[in-house]
């Protein structure tokens, strides 16, 4: 009778999988043996990034786009970029860059960034800033600073009428400026359409009306964003070709627009059942704007993409120990973890974002059904089948043997949405953060990002005096 979890795992999907396999009943993720390597040198509660991660996905996408703009005899070139809101980390900043792509923005704050990235040398002249999101004061004042520093490759999206007069008034350099078509959301959203972007039907005539005949300004970009990611769905298909069709009237009368940025991310795997055809998408991508652009006898556009959660979300995990397991009645067994899902895993809480979780130890043990709570006072402080697609199931909790659960693929959004360094719920502290890299000979190196949070940074931002 197979009654391991390692075989109900095995029964039940693919397994191993390319990123995690089994050894003497512990689980190794990329090769790093995770109780070995980080828990018994670090402890638990334990964040971890690994870095390789992040340059294996860029360089996968830009070897799929090639590859599709080969296939099909594109014309246009393909340009990867990063969005920052992901994660705004100098070490995942970093490790993108090595990759020769470019950056898109969302605040004044992140344009600070790219200055300090472009201090220290990790950032040319030559890499696209593609500066997104509602646009004020501070934000626009540092977007003109990049401008009149030279940054010819930084290029503001246009999100409202007001936005182009703005930039106007703080400089008299000429610039690029791309338009964010204000998409149409899924049926299923409470809104029509989205809050950001100017409308299909009004962006011809807002070009004509205040760049066309203004030298200062060059239309360069196009931008597309679909909230829900690139699927392969008739929402996504419709949406892109109603794109398509703004673009080539664009083009007809805007001979310098030469760029579509194809913004939504990717989807990332968050079960090991995940299935989604990259390279489909994208051969598809390719075939439908250079048949749309044909027809329409106009030359096809450099196409951006703009990826956040998939350049960094595959990268990292959090690691927890299951302190006691409470039985609250007859049915339901409660797992304890020695941290909170509310401040390190807030997506978790806040809109059921799935996650893989799997044991680290004890794979060839029994297994039973459970639910998992977090150490906070609050009910909604829990991990249960909602967001785990189907029941939980781990290896039977042993009060006299220690029973350790891993988080992965969380590296996108939940470090800045649980306040990073800040306030936690409860003042449940932040867990140690371990950076993992891999040297020149291919050999595994970790090392201690950011300490546990102390009770004292908590108390100082409160304004407790310490004594």
């Amino acid at each position: 009778m197979n009654t391991k979890y390692k075989d109900l795992i095995e029964q039940t999907f693919d397994f191993p999988q390319k990123e995690f396999r089994t050894e003497n009943g512990n689980l190794f993720f990329h090769d790093i043996n995770i109780l070995e390597d980080l828990i018994k040198q670090y402890g638990t509660p334990l964040k971890f990034t690994y870095l390789p991660k992040i340059s294996e996905n860029i360089c996968k996408t830009k070897n799929w786009f090639n590859r599709a703009i080969k296939k099909h005899n594109y014309k246009g070139s393909y340009n990867y970029s990063y969005c920052t809101k992901s994660s705004h980390f100098k070490y995942v900043l970093e490790e993108a860059l090595k990759n020769d792509i470019h950056l898109e923005t969302s605040s004044a704050f992140d344009i600070d960034i790219v200055k300090s990235l472009k201090n220290e040398g990790k950032l040319n002249n030559q890499a696209f800033i593609l500066c997104n999101g509602f646009k004020r004061n501070e934000y626009i004042t540092n977007i003109v600073d990049l401008i009149e520093d030279g940054y010819e490759n930084c290029i503001p999206i246009i999100d409202n009428y007001e936005e182009l007069n703005l930039l106007l008034d703080e400089t008299t350099k000429k610039f690029k400026v791309g338009i964010r078509i204000a998409s149409e959301e899924e049926p299923k959203f409470e809104f029509y359409t989205s809050r950001l972007g100017i409308g299909y039907k009004n962006i011809v005539s807002f070009y004509e009306r205040e760049i066309a005949n203004n030298s200062q300004v060059e239309l360069k970009m196009l931008h597309f964003f679909i909230n829900t990611g690139i699927k392969d769905n008739a929402y996504y298909w419709n949406e892109l070709l109603k794109c398509l069709k703004v673009y080539v009237n664009l083009k007809k009368i805007c001979p310098s627009l030469n760029s579509l940025n194809i913004g939504g991310g990717f989807p990332i795997k968050n079960s090991l059942a995940f299935d989604y055809d990259y390279e489909y998408m994208i051969d598809e991508i390719i075939n439908q704007i250079k048949t749309a652009c044909k027809q329409a006898n106009v030359d096809v556009p450099n196409i951006f993409t703009e990826f956040g959660s998939f350049t960094v979300g595959e990268s990292s995990g959090a690691i927890y120990e299951v302190l006691y397991q409470k039985k609250q009645n007859d049915r339901e067994k409660w797992n304890m973890i020695n941290s909170s899902f509310i401040t390190t895993l807030p997506d978790s809480w806040a809109i059921n974002k799935r996650f893989i979780m799997l044991p680290i130890n004890k794979w060839n043990h029994e297994y039973e059904r459970v639910l998992l709570g977090g150490l906070t006072c609050d009910s909604d402080d829990y991990y249960n089948s909602e967001q785990h697609v189907n029941a939980i199931y781990l290896p039977k909790y042993e009060k006299s043997s220690p029973l350790y659960i891993g988080f992965f693929n969380t590296g996108a959004y939940q470090e800045s949405i649980g306040g990073f360094g800040g306030l936690q719920h409860c003042l449940i502290p932040h867990p140690k953060h371990i950076l993992i890299q891999k040297n020149e000979y291919g050999e595994i190196t970790t090392k201690i990002f950011k300490e546990q949070q102390k009770s004292k940074e908590l108390l100082s931002i409160l304004g407790y005096e310490s004594k």
